[in-house]
């Protein structure tokens, strides 16, 4: 069974930085397309960006520049490093191999910016 943990979310300032962690078990991470969501309070979750088994990244268009996915194999973890931090970014974020139908959600990680 596929779990995933989210980790590293925290209170930061306006132009501060972050990163998030995320451990997939259960499977063949290595091989898993990694996708990082945020649900903003009252919102939806929306995709901020994509990390594929082989290195390709794609990213929402207000975080590009800013937000950068990685991942470790060898740890099954993915990380989203987060700079220049807008309260706009504020919400929980969520991240989930994308190669399951239905994802295999984790309890996400609190995210807060503060002006």
């Amino acid at each position: 069974q596929v779990q995933v943990v989210e980790s590293g979310g925290g209170l930061v300032q306006l132009g501060g930085s972050l990163r998030l962690s995320c451990t997939v078990t259960g499977g063949t991470f290595s091989l898993y397309t990694i996708r990082w969501y945020r649900q903003a309070p009252g919102e939806q979750r929306v995709p901020v960006g994509t990390l594929t088994s082989d290195g390709t990244t794609n990213y929402l268009d207000s975080v590009k520049g800013r937000f950068t996915i990685s991942r470790d194999n060898a740890k099954e973890t993915a990380y989203l490093q987060m700079n220049n931090l807008s309260p706009d970014d504020t919400g929980v974020y969520y991240c989930a191999p994308i190669n399951f139908s239905p994802r295999p959600w984790g309890q996400g990680t609190q995210v807060t910016v503060s002006s």
